[in-house]
């Protein structure tokens, strides 16, 4: 007897049993459904929050002074500011491939701007940039220019502003505030672009920011010890590693750290929040995986005990089989390819039903959708598993009926 005869004895008699195959079925079905869709939609959501991240500028990394900290009862001084000609070495100097380097500072908290009548209240953020500040951070322009070069090193009284001071200055009028002088303080600037909406972090709202040229900041702002951010967006993600490493080395020699001393400046990565979200869908994908696994062990006790039932019911047709030179190997095979294929046909089921959920929740989400080629797989193999260890012991125990008794079977 064939595996192929085999696959079609074990059709014959799931249709004959059908209501209760079906039943297996499902419950099989339920416990795939969960694994698959659980993880596909954990796979989705990342995917999705990935490309945020991306797009918010995740593949970037920050410099900054270091925090003071106590370190075994030791205290250890906070770093001192990166002045702006530490910032420009770094700039200048600092040529990992793919990187842009973008340098600012934040002159004012909480600056009022005015425009004729209109006036915002004291809580504007007033930022100096470079020309690579608006890319490295994910800002994008609705209408206007960034600041060239030129303009940076001058030092011109020109202003980007962001999308929500447009409401509170030009009554929403995009078209309106660009070439536009407006206040901030006793400074006039000409505004030359206006910022896309970025929406609000925990803490403040990314559209309620202006941006003057570095220079401009420094002329009116500076002071000696102010300190100046540096920010390194790399375009290959893989090599962000790589060239934190090489930062570090070319930080250190600005700073004039000796070997022995530590660094007195931390760096930071933008995709930290990410890199923890991944952390925890790992404990999510492995509470899934134990979840689906107690669904589908009861699936297989139910598969148990209806292979049972199924030797007992036909307990003369494998005695006239024997009869007729089945051996022990057909009779095991015969059945326990049967239990298989209950299982890899819910397997199927759940397989289908889990991958709807995935695009369900893609579609939510507004995400991009992956089909789970590594959870389909491993689904199969659950699947495959299940269905040995339960038709295991019932295709062993109608292997072993003795022929002349099973055909005396009433």
């Amino acid at each position: 007897m064939n595996f192929s005869e085999n696959i079609k004895i074990a059709l014959r008699s799931i249709k004959s049993n059908l209501l209760r195959a079906i039943l297996t079925l499902l419950i099989i079905a339920v416990g795939i459904t969960c694994l698959v869709g659980i993880l596909t939609a954990i796979d989705t959501v990342l995917l999705s929050m990935s490309d945020s991240f991306s797009r918010m500028g995740a593949n970037s990394f920050y410099i900054s002074p270091s925090r003071g900290s106590n370190n075994n009862g030791k205290t250890i001084k906070p770093g001192d500011p990166i002045v702006f000609r530490q910032a420009m070495d770094f700039k200048e100097n600092f040529d990992f491939p793919g990187t842009k380097i973008a340098v600012n500072t934040f002159c004012k908290w909480n600056s009022s701007l005015k425009y004729k009548d209109e006036k915002t209240n004291p809580n504007i953020r007033l930022i100096g940039i470079d020309e690579n500040y608006l890319s490295a951070s994910a800002y994008e322009l609705e209408v206007g220019r960034n600041f060239s070069k030129t303009e940076i090193e001058n030092g011109t009284h020109q202003i980007i502003i962001g999308h929500e001071l447009v409401k509170l200055l030009f009554k929403d009028k995009i078209d309106d505030a660009l070439h536009k002088v407006i206040s901030v303080g006793n400074t006039r600037y000409k505004v030359i672009g206006v910022l896309k909406s970025k929406g609000s972090t925990i803490t403040a709202s990314n559209d309620r920011r202006v941006f003057i040229p570095l220079l401009n900041a420094k002329r009116y702002y500076g002071y000696a010890d102010r300190n100046y951010s540096i920010m390194a967006s790399i375009t290959d993600a893989t090599k962000i590693e790589d060239a934190i490493s090489g930062a570090i080395g070319k930080m250190r020699n600005i700073r004039k750290l000796k070997a022995k001393e530590g660094n007195d400046f931390r760096i930071r990565k933008s995709d930290g929040i990410l890199q923890t979200l991944k952390d925890i869908t790992t404990e999510l994908r492995i509470s899934t995986i134990a979840i689906a696994l107690m669904t589908l062990l009861g699936a297989a006790i139910g598969l148990m005990n209806i292979m049972l039932v199924s030797v007992t019911e036909r307990t003369r047709e494998i005695g006239v089989r024997k009869a007729l030179g089945a051996t022990r190997s057909n009779i095991l095979y015969q059945f326990l390819i049967e239990a298989i294929v209950i299982t890899l046909l819910g397997g199927l089921l759940g397989i289908i039903f889990g991958i709807g959920i995935g695009g369900i929740i893609a579609a939510v989400v507004d995400g991009r959708f992956i089909i789970p080629f590594n959870w389909m797989a491993l689904a199969i193999a659950v699947c495959f598993i299940v269905g040995v260890v339960s038709g295991l012991y019932p295709a062993i125990k109608a292997s072993r009926l003795d022929p002349i008794e099973a055909l005396r079977y009433q």
